[in-house]
Protein backbone atom coordinates (compact mmCIF):
# COMPACT_ATOMS: atom_id res chain seq x y z
CA UNK A 1 0.00 0.00 0.00
CA UNK A 2 1.39 3.38 -0.76
CA UNK A 3 2.65 5.26 1.92
CA UNK A 4 0.64 8.49 3.55
CA UNK A 5 3.28 11.66 2.79
CA UNK A 6 3.55 15.40 2.24
CA UNK A 7 5.82 16.42 -0.03
CA UNK A 8 7.69 19.33 -0.28
CA UNK A 9 9.01 20.74 -3.74
CA UNK A 10 12.03 23.11 -3.48
CA UNK A 11 12.41 25.53 -6.67
CA UNK A 12 14.40 28.80 -5.91
CA UNK A 13 14.96 27.74 -2.56
CA UNK A 14 17.85 25.58 -2.45
CA UNK A 15 19.32 25.21 1.12
CA UNK A 16 17.88 23.03 4.22
CA UNK A 17 17.79 25.77 6.89
CA UNK A 18 15.93 29.13 7.13
CA UNK A 19 13.16 27.83 4.49
CA UNK A 20 9.83 28.41 4.99
CA UNK A 21 7.81 26.07 3.17
CA UNK A 22 10.32 23.43 4.28
CA UNK A 23 9.54 24.08 7.54
CA UNK A 24 5.86 24.15 7.29
CA UNK A 25 6.22 21.10 5.79
CA UNK A 26 8.40 19.46 8.47
CA UNK A 27 6.06 20.55 11.14
CA UNK A 28 2.90 18.91 9.53
CA UNK A 29 1.88 15.67 10.13
CA UNK A 30 2.66 13.08 7.36
CA UNK A 31 6.38 11.91 7.02
CA UNK A 32 7.79 14.98 3.90
CA UNK A 33 9.15 13.69 0.84
CA UNK A 34 11.53 16.48 -0.73
CA UNK A 35 11.85 16.61 -4.24
CA UNK A 36 13.70 18.89 -7.01
CA UNK A 37 11.97 18.67 -10.49
CA UNK A 38 14.18 19.56 -13.76
CA UNK A 39 11.70 20.97 -15.69
CA UNK A 40 12.05 20.17 -19.25
CA UNK A 41 9.54 23.62 -20.16
CA UNK A 42 13.36 25.72 -18.89
CA UNK A 43 15.74 23.14 -19.51
CA UNK A 44 14.93 22.57 -23.49
CA UNK A 45 15.72 26.02 -24.15
CA UNK A 46 19.01 25.92 -22.85
CA UNK A 47 22.69 25.32 -23.98
CA UNK A 48 23.97 21.71 -23.01
CA UNK A 49 26.87 22.91 -20.93
CA UNK A 50 24.91 25.87 -18.76
CA UNK A 51 26.82 26.81 -15.83
CA UNK A 52 23.33 27.42 -13.68
CA UNK A 53 22.27 23.71 -14.83
CA UNK A 54 25.68 22.52 -13.46
CA UNK A 55 25.38 24.34 -10.29
CA UNK A 56 21.33 23.06 -9.66
CA UNK A 57 22.56 20.05 -9.79
CA UNK A 58 25.95 20.09 -7.35
CA UNK A 59 23.75 22.11 -5.07
CA UNK A 60 21.40 19.42 -4.61
CA UNK A 61 24.15 16.66 -3.88
CA UNK A 62 25.33 18.58 -1.70
CA UNK A 63 22.11 18.93 0.09
CA UNK A 64 21.27 14.77 -0.31
CA UNK A 65 24.72 14.87 1.05
CA UNK A 66 23.99 16.39 4.17
CA UNK A 67 20.66 14.50 4.36
CA UNK A 68 22.27 10.94 4.09
CA UNK A 69 25.38 11.95 6.20
CA UNK A 70 23.41 13.36 9.75
CA UNK A 71 19.72 12.24 8.74
CA UNK A 72 19.47 9.18 6.72
CA UNK A 73 17.33 10.81 4.71
CA UNK A 74 17.38 12.22 0.82
CA UNK A 75 15.83 14.10 -1.87
CA UNK A 76 14.16 12.99 -4.82
CA UNK A 77 15.07 14.18 -8.19
CA UNK A 78 13.00 14.80 -11.53
CA UNK A 79 13.18 15.10 -14.83
CA UNK A 80 10.15 16.36 -17.35
CA UNK A 81 7.51 18.74 -17.20
CA UNK A 82 5.71 19.02 -14.03
CA UNK A 83 2.44 17.65 -15.16
CA UNK A 84 4.10 14.54 -15.85
CA UNK A 85 5.96 14.91 -12.63
CA UNK A 86 3.32 15.49 -10.58
CA UNK A 87 1.27 12.24 -11.97
CA UNK A 88 3.94 9.80 -11.66
CA UNK A 89 4.48 10.81 -8.36
CA UNK A 90 0.57 10.12 -7.22
CA UNK A 91 0.76 6.63 -8.56
CA UNK A 92 4.02 6.01 -6.03
CA UNK A 93 2.48 7.55 -3.03
CA UNK A 94 -0.66 8.98 -1.44
CA UNK A 95 0.32 12.69 -1.46
CA UNK A 96 -2.05 14.21 1.68
CA UNK A 97 -0.27 17.76 1.00
CA UNK A 98 2.13 19.78 -1.15
CA UNK A 99 4.30 22.85 0.61
CA UNK A 100 6.10 25.05 -1.79
CA UNK A 101 7.35 28.71 -1.34
CA UNK A 102 6.18 31.19 -3.91
CA UNK A 103 7.63 31.81 -7.15
CA UNK A 104 6.78 35.21 -8.75
CA UNK A 105 7.46 35.33 -12.84
CA UNK A 106 4.95 34.48 -15.17
CA UNK A 107 5.82 30.97 -15.92
CA UNK A 108 5.91 29.91 -12.25
CA UNK A 109 2.94 31.83 -11.73
CA UNK A 110 1.10 29.87 -14.95
CA UNK A 111 2.94 26.54 -13.89
CA UNK A 112 1.45 26.85 -10.15
CA UNK A 113 -1.67 27.62 -11.50
CA UNK A 114 -1.85 24.03 -13.49
CA UNK A 115 -0.09 22.11 -10.65
CA UNK A 116 -2.94 23.51 -7.90
CA UNK A 117 -5.96 22.38 -10.15
CA UNK A 118 -4.47 18.51 -10.82
CA UNK A 119 -4.09 18.89 -6.91
CA UNK A 120 -7.51 20.04 -6.14
CA UNK A 121 -8.41 17.20 -8.85
CA UNK A 122 -6.69 14.70 -6.09
CA UNK A 123 -8.02 16.45 -3.49
CA UNK A 124 -4.77 17.19 -2.37
CA UNK A 125 -4.21 20.08 -0.25
CA UNK A 126 -1.71 22.81 -1.92
CA UNK A 127 0.55 25.02 0.58
CA UNK A 128 2.82 28.12 -0.64
CA UNK A 129 4.57 30.46 1.74
CA UNK A 130 6.45 33.51 1.28
CA UNK A 131 10.44 32.99 1.41
CA UNK A 132 12.55 34.51 -1.17
CA UNK A 133 11.44 38.26 -0.16
CA UNK A 134 11.06 40.27 2.87
CA UNK A 135 8.09 42.26 1.44
CA UNK A 136 6.04 40.57 -2.10
CA UNK A 137 3.04 41.29 -4.08
CA UNK A 138 0.74 43.88 -2.95
CA UNK A 139 2.65 44.32 0.70
CA UNK A 140 3.87 47.57 -0.20
CA UNK A 141 2.04 49.59 -1.97
CA UNK A 142 0.74 53.36 -2.16
CA UNK A 143 -2.14 53.85 0.30
CA UNK A 144 -4.69 53.30 -2.55
CA UNK A 145 -3.29 50.35 -2.92
CA UNK A 146 -1.65 50.89 -6.71
CA UNK A 147 1.93 49.67 -6.57
CA UNK A 148 5.20 52.06 -6.65
CA UNK A 149 6.60 52.58 -10.08
CA UNK A 150 9.23 54.79 -8.45
CA UNK A 151 11.79 53.18 -6.34
CA UNK A 152 12.68 55.43 -3.47
CA UNK A 153 9.25 56.16 -2.22
CA UNK A 154 9.05 52.40 -2.66
CA UNK A 155 12.31 51.81 -0.58
CA UNK A 156 10.83 54.18 1.80
CA UNK A 157 7.72 52.58 2.52
CA UNK A 158 9.86 49.54 2.85
CA UNK A 159 11.61 50.63 5.88
CA UNK A 160 8.30 52.21 6.93
CA UNK A 161 7.07 48.56 7.04
CA UNK A 162 9.98 46.89 8.06
CA UNK A 163 10.11 44.84 11.33
CA UNK A 164 13.26 42.99 12.85
CA UNK A 165 11.06 40.12 13.67
CA UNK A 166 10.68 39.51 9.81
CA UNK A 167 14.32 38.45 9.64
CA UNK A 168 13.90 35.30 12.56
CA UNK A 169 15.36 32.01 10.88
CA UNK A 170 12.40 29.60 10.29
CA UNK A 171 14.86 26.62 11.48
CA UNK A 172 13.86 23.71 10.23
CA UNK A 173 16.93 20.54 11.25
CA UNK A 174 15.45 20.23 14.82
CA UNK A 175 12.65 18.65 12.86
CA UNK A 176 14.19 16.27 10.37
CA UNK A 177 13.16 13.28 11.88
CA UNK A 178 10.05 14.00 10.36
CA UNK A 179 11.28 13.45 6.29
CA UNK A 180 10.80 10.28 4.82
CA UNK A 181 12.74 7.52 5.82
CA UNK A 182 13.23 6.00 2.19
CA UNK A 183 16.61 5.60 0.88
CA UNK A 184 16.31 4.49 -2.81
CA UNK A 185 14.39 8.05 -3.63
CA UNK A 186 14.38 8.48 -7.85
CA UNK A 187 17.54 10.68 -9.14
CA UNK A 188 18.43 11.83 -12.44
CA UNK A 189 22.36 12.49 -13.52
CA UNK A 190 23.09 15.41 -15.77
CA UNK A 191 23.78 13.32 -18.76
CA UNK A 192 20.87 11.60 -18.40
CA UNK A 193 19.18 14.70 -19.14
CA UNK A 194 20.77 15.86 -21.69
CA UNK A 195 23.61 17.93 -20.17
CA UNK A 196 27.47 17.92 -19.57
CA UNK A 197 29.17 19.57 -16.24
CA UNK A 198 30.36 23.35 -17.24
CA UNK A 199 33.56 25.21 -17.38
CA UNK A 200 31.76 27.88 -15.82
CA UNK A 201 31.37 27.27 -11.88
CA UNK A 202 29.18 29.98 -9.65
CA UNK A 203 31.68 31.50 -7.20
CA UNK A 204 31.09 31.18 -3.57
CA UNK A 205 29.34 34.68 -2.50
CA UNK A 206 30.61 37.58 -0.20
CA UNK A 207 29.02 38.57 2.36
CA UNK A 208 31.84 39.22 4.98
CA UNK A 209 31.09 42.51 7.67
CA UNK A 210 34.48 44.23 5.53
CA UNK A 211 32.44 43.51 2.26
CA UNK A 212 29.08 45.28 3.86
CA UNK A 213 30.84 48.27 5.15
CA UNK A 214 32.84 49.42 2.42
CA UNK A 215 30.33 48.82 -0.17
CA UNK A 216 29.44 52.12 -1.27
CA UNK A 217 33.32 52.75 -1.63
CA UNK A 218 34.05 49.17 -3.77
CA UNK A 219 31.05 48.70 -6.16
CA UNK A 220 31.19 51.08 -8.51
CA UNK A 221 34.71 49.73 -9.81
CA UNK A 222 34.85 46.76 -12.41
CA UNK A 223 39.00 46.42 -11.78
CA UNK A 224 38.53 45.53 -7.88
CA UNK A 225 38.43 41.72 -7.08
CA UNK A 226 36.16 41.29 -4.15
CA UNK A 227 34.47 45.04 -4.53
CA UNK A 228 31.25 43.05 -4.85
CA UNK A 229 29.74 40.31 -3.45
CA UNK A 230 28.50 37.86 -5.99
CA UNK A 231 25.39 37.46 -4.01
CA UNK A 232 23.29 37.43 -7.57
CA UNK A 233 23.12 33.57 -8.24
CA UNK A 234 22.49 32.52 -4.73
CA UNK A 235 19.82 34.96 -4.10
CA UNK A 236 18.15 33.88 -7.77
CA UNK A 237 18.57 30.22 -6.39
CA UNK A 238 18.24 30.55 -2.91
CA UNK A 239 21.08 29.15 -1.72
CA UNK A 240 21.13 31.84 0.97
CA UNK A 241 18.56 33.26 3.11
CA UNK A 242 17.13 36.63 2.44
CA UNK A 243 16.88 36.97 5.74
CA UNK A 244 20.47 35.91 6.53
CA UNK A 245 21.46 39.13 4.89
CA UNK A 246 19.22 42.02 5.42
CA UNK A 247 20.22 41.10 9.28
CA UNK A 248 24.13 41.57 8.27
CA UNK A 249 23.36 45.09 6.50
CA UNK A 250 21.57 46.44 9.46
CA UNK A 251 24.10 44.81 11.40
CA UNK A 252 26.15 46.98 9.67
CA UNK A 253 24.38 49.61 9.56
CA UNK A 254 24.94 49.87 5.75
CA UNK A 255 22.23 51.28 3.82
CA UNK A 256 23.48 51.10 0.79
CA UNK A 257 23.98 47.53 0.81
CA UNK A 258 20.27 47.35 2.37
CA UNK A 259 18.72 49.59 -0.77
CA UNK A 260 20.57 47.44 -3.01
CA UNK A 261 18.67 44.58 -1.39
CA UNK A 262 15.15 46.39 -1.82
CA UNK A 263 15.89 47.14 -5.31
CA UNK A 264 15.50 43.70 -5.94
CA UNK A 265 11.98 43.67 -4.10
CA UNK A 266 11.57 46.40 -6.39
CA UNK A 267 11.78 45.06 -9.40
CA UNK A 268 9.69 41.27 -8.48
CA UNK A 269 7.13 43.81 -7.40
CA UNK A 270 6.95 45.62 -10.71
CA UNK A 271 6.92 41.80 -12.78
CA UNK A 272 4.03 40.76 -10.44
CA UNK A 273 1.77 43.61 -11.03
CA UNK A 274 3.08 44.38 -14.41
CA UNK A 275 3.31 41.25 -16.18
CA UNK A 276 3.54 42.63 -19.85
CA UNK A 277 6.72 43.91 -19.22
CA UNK A 278 8.47 40.99 -19.83
CA UNK A 279 8.00 41.54 -23.51
CA UNK A 280 6.36 45.13 -23.78
CA UNK A 281 8.03 48.62 -22.63
CA UNK A 282 6.27 49.48 -19.37
CA UNK A 283 5.55 53.09 -21.20
CA UNK A 284 3.72 52.15 -24.10
CA UNK A 285 4.97 55.02 -26.41
CA UNK A 286 8.53 53.49 -26.18
CA UNK A 287 7.11 50.57 -28.17
CA UNK A 288 7.26 52.97 -31.51
CA UNK A 289 10.80 53.64 -31.70
CA UNK A 290 12.01 52.43 -34.75
CA UNK A 291 14.92 50.35 -33.67
CA UNK A 292 17.47 49.79 -36.13
CA UNK A 293 18.19 46.15 -35.27
CA UNK A 294 21.28 45.19 -37.46
CA UNK A 295 22.23 42.05 -36.90
CA UNK A 296 25.50 42.51 -38.01
CA UNK A 297 26.10 45.14 -35.19
CA UNK A 298 24.39 42.90 -32.86
CA UNK A 299 27.38 40.08 -33.49
CA UNK A 300 30.11 43.10 -32.70
CA UNK A 301 28.33 44.09 -29.45
CA UNK A 302 27.82 40.45 -28.07
CA UNK A 303 31.35 39.59 -29.17
CA UNK A 304 32.69 42.53 -27.56
CA UNK A 305 34.33 44.12 -30.90
CA UNK A 306 32.62 47.48 -30.48
CA UNK A 307 35.53 49.06 -30.85
CA UNK A 308 34.77 50.90 -27.25
CA UNK A 309 37.26 49.15 -24.67
CA UNK A 310 35.21 49.26 -21.49
CA UNK A 311 32.17 47.93 -23.59
CA UNK A 312 34.11 45.31 -25.35
CA UNK A 313 35.38 44.48 -21.74
CA UNK A 314 31.99 43.71 -20.28
CA UNK A 315 31.11 41.56 -23.00
CA UNK A 316 34.17 39.41 -22.96
CA UNK A 317 33.85 38.95 -19.06
CA UNK A 318 29.95 37.80 -19.20
CA UNK A 319 30.95 35.83 -22.31
CA UNK A 320 33.74 33.80 -20.12
CA UNK A 321 32.38 33.59 -16.45
CA UNK A 322 28.84 34.08 -17.24
CA UNK A 323 29.58 37.38 -15.15
CA UNK A 324 29.29 41.39 -15.53
CA UNK A 325 29.81 43.79 -13.24
CA UNK A 326 26.47 46.08 -12.33
CA UNK A 327 28.66 49.48 -13.62
CA UNK A 328 29.88 47.95 -16.82
CA UNK A 329 26.35 46.19 -17.51
CA UNK A 330 24.63 49.84 -17.42
CA UNK A 331 27.20 51.34 -20.04
CA UNK A 332 26.71 48.13 -22.59
CA UNK A 333 23.14 48.27 -22.05
CA UNK A 334 22.82 51.57 -22.87
CA UNK A 335 25.57 51.57 -25.47
CA UNK A 336 23.08 48.70 -27.52
CA UNK A 337 20.10 50.58 -27.00
CA UNK A 338 21.10 53.91 -27.37
CA UNK A 339 24.34 53.61 -29.72
CA UNK A 340 23.08 51.07 -31.95
CA UNK A 341 19.62 51.56 -31.34
CA UNK A 342 18.74 47.89 -31.37
CA UNK A 343 15.84 47.17 -29.27
CA UNK A 344 16.55 46.47 -25.53
CA UNK A 345 14.29 42.90 -25.74
CA UNK A 346 17.62 41.82 -28.08
CA UNK A 347 19.97 42.01 -24.93
CA UNK A 348 17.59 41.32 -22.31
CA UNK A 349 17.46 38.05 -24.30
CA UNK A 350 21.29 37.87 -24.26
CA UNK A 351 22.22 37.92 -21.08
CA UNK A 352 18.99 35.55 -19.93
CA UNK A 353 20.98 33.33 -21.88
CA UNK A 354 24.68 34.21 -20.42
CA UNK A 355 24.00 35.58 -16.86
CA UNK A 356 24.67 33.14 -14.18
CA UNK A 357 22.50 35.85 -11.87
CA UNK A 358 20.10 35.62 -14.64
CA UNK A 359 16.45 37.38 -12.71
CA UNK A 360 13.82 37.89 -14.88
CA UNK A 361 12.18 41.00 -13.06
CA UNK A 362 15.70 42.90 -12.52
CA UNK A 363 16.92 41.53 -15.99
CA UNK A 364 13.93 43.32 -17.66
CA UNK A 365 13.67 46.04 -15.21
CA UNK A 366 17.22 47.25 -15.81
CA UNK A 367 17.07 46.70 -19.59
CA UNK A 368 14.00 48.85 -19.54
CA UNK A 369 15.53 50.96 -17.35
CA UNK A 370 18.78 51.56 -19.96
CA UNK A 371 16.21 51.86 -22.93
CA UNK A 372 14.24 54.54 -21.31
CA UNK A 373 11.13 52.55 -21.46
CA UNK A 374 10.63 51.00 -17.87
CA UNK A 375 9.54 52.32 -14.72
CA UNK A 376 11.67 54.98 -13.27
CA UNK A 377 13.82 54.72 -15.94
CA UNK A 378 16.73 56.44 -16.93
CA UNK A 379 15.35 59.60 -19.04
CA UNK A 380 16.23 59.04 -22.83
CA UNK A 381 18.54 61.74 -23.75
CA UNK A 382 20.41 60.37 -20.87
CA UNK A 383 23.15 58.57 -22.77
CA UNK A 384 26.53 57.22 -21.35
CA UNK A 385 29.55 58.15 -22.51
CA UNK A 386 31.78 54.97 -23.20
CA UNK A 387 34.77 56.86 -23.34
CA UNK A 388 34.57 59.02 -20.04
CA UNK A 389 33.04 56.38 -18.54
CA UNK A 390 36.20 54.96 -18.35
CA UNK A 391 37.99 57.69 -16.87
CA UNK A 392 35.22 57.71 -14.02
CA UNK A 393 35.30 53.79 -13.51
CA UNK A 394 38.83 52.48 -14.93
CA UNK A 395 40.91 55.07 -14.85
CA UNK A 396 43.74 52.78 -14.66
CA UNK A 397 42.40 50.04 -17.24
CA UNK A 398 43.08 47.50 -15.14
CA UNK A 399 39.60 45.90 -15.78
CA UNK A 400 40.39 46.83 -19.82
CA UNK A 401 43.74 45.84 -19.80
CA UNK A 402 42.65 41.91 -17.81
CA UNK A 403 39.39 41.65 -20.89
CA UNK A 404 41.13 43.36 -23.81
CA UNK A 405 44.26 42.19 -24.24
CA UNK A 406 44.59 42.98 -27.66
CA UNK A 407 43.44 46.74 -27.40
CA UNK A 408 46.96 48.25 -28.95
CA UNK A 409 47.19 45.80 -31.37
CA UNK A 410 45.98 46.15 -35.09
CA UNK A 411 43.70 43.52 -34.72
CA UNK A 412 41.43 45.46 -32.45
CA UNK A 413 38.65 46.93 -34.26
CA UNK A 414 37.77 50.40 -34.95
CA UNK A 415 35.26 52.15 -32.93
CA UNK A 416 31.81 50.70 -34.61
CA UNK A 417 30.33 53.75 -34.57
CA UNK A 418 31.19 57.36 -33.72
CA UNK A 419 29.71 58.27 -30.24
CA UNK A 420 28.40 61.77 -31.13
CA UNK A 421 26.53 60.93 -34.56
CA UNK A 422 25.19 57.66 -32.79
CA UNK A 423 23.86 60.59 -29.96
CA UNK A 424 22.47 62.55 -32.34
CA UNK A 425 20.67 60.01 -34.22
CA UNK A 426 19.14 58.36 -31.09
CA UNK A 427 17.80 61.59 -29.71
CA UNK A 428 16.38 62.39 -32.76
CA UNK A 429 14.79 58.57 -33.53
CA UNK A 430 13.55 58.78 -29.75
CA UNK A 431 12.22 62.09 -29.80
CA UNK A 432 10.48 61.16 -33.34
CA UNK A 433 8.72 57.98 -31.35
CA UNK A 434 7.95 59.35 -27.84
CA UNK A 435 7.07 63.07 -28.53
Amino acid sequence: MAKKVSVFWFRRDLRLEDNVGFRKALEGEHPVLPIFIFDKEILDELPKDDARVSFIFETLQQMRGLLQEKYGADLALFHGTPQAVWENLFENYEIQEVYTNHDYEPYAKQRDEQIEALLNKKRCLFHTFKDQVIFEKSEVVKDDGSPYVVYTPYKNKWKERFNASLLEAHKTAPLFSNLLDEKELPQVSLEEMGFKKSSITVPEYNASPSLISNYEDTRNFPAKENGTSRLGPHLRFGTVSVRQLMKKAIAEKNEVFWNELIWREFFMQILWHFPHTAQRSFRPKYDRIAWRNSETEFEKWKKGETGYALVDAGMRELNATGYMHNRVRMLVASFLCKHLLIDWRWGEAYFAKKLLDYDMSANVGNWQWAAGSGVDAAPYFRIFNPMTQVDKFDKQRAYINKWVPDLQELTYPQKMVDHKMARERCLKIYKEAVA
